[in-house]
């Protein structure tokens, strides 16, 4: 991978935005993991520590959650957009690259297109997992307008919650705002038709996902002018859980 010359040094701390688990100073690509709705940096730990020091992983926290819980959730997929591309491009001192499910696929893609549009920032690969193309939209999808109930049976029919939080009602009620503000974020959001993404675009699915048929997945070509390419793995919305290797494995190819 060709280094380019960008911004100067990224800092050395990195604020309430963005975890580095596994600091790598020497690689030659930064990997920017965005979570699903209600999901945290902490996510990304295993694969901060499995790329680390072949990628410098960093992944974003939202407000609303674990340290952030006392925050007000953003529940507007652009404005978190814009927030956290002011947080990332110090940090672009070197080629960066994105990795986003679900919720976070589509914010990852959002991301990419304004730092493509910085001209100094333009992501070599987006990465987006568990969720339909950005021009592909599902209308009458209210969920984060539903009784808490009908939210709680959604988080726990898609199996990526921890099972901890889900055996006790009071802590999952307590995550109650993140999640409901991530699921506005995300069944709020309307693509606007612009410019593709000049970097390659790899999609994973599971083959059983409820959320991403494959007519949605492979919508996603659409949105880069380079190399494109979907990868279904047996599983639903959170295949990777059980899939975590092979799809590191995939994001290190990509990036080697």
């Amino acid at each position: 991978m060709t280094r380019t010359t960008l911004t100067p040094a990224a800092p050395r701390t990195t604020g309430d935005w963005l975890r580095r688990f596994h600091p790598a100073e020497d690689a030659p690509v930064r990997l920017f993991c965005f979570p699903h709705a209600g999901g945290s940096a902490s996510y990304y730990f295993p694969m901060s520590r499995a790329l680390s020091p072949d990628a410098d992983v960093l992944a974003v926290q939202y407000p609303g959650r674990q340290d952030r819980r006392h925050e007000a959730c953003i529940d507007d997929l652009r404005e978190l957009a814009d927030r956290v591309v002011a947080e990332l491009r110090p940090w672009c001192d070197r080629p960066v690259a994105l990795f986003g499910h679900s919720l976070g696929a589509s914010l990852a893609f959002e991301v990419a297109l304004r730092l493509q549009e910085a001209g100094d920032t333009a992501p070599v690969a987006l990465f987006a997992s568990g969720r339909r193309a950005p021009s592909h939209h599902r209308e009458n999808q209210l969920v984060h307008l539903a009784p808490d109930d009908r939210l709680l049976a959604e988080i726990k029919a898609l199996s990526g919650t921890d099972p901890a939080v889900l055996a006790d009602d009071e802590l999952l009620r307590s995550v109650l705002p993140a999640i409901r503000g991530d699921y506005k974020a995300a069944e709020t959001y309307r693509y606007r038709p612009g410019p593709a993404l000049a970097c390659p675009i790899t999609v994973l699915t599971g083959d059983i996902d409820p959320a991403v048929t494959a007519e949605e997945a492979a919508g996603w070509a659409d949105h880069t002018g380079g190399p494109f390419a979907l990868h279904r793995f047996a599983g639903g919305h959170f295949y990777l859980n059980q899939h975590g290797s092979e799809v590191i494995d995939l994001i290190r190819q990509q990036l080697a």
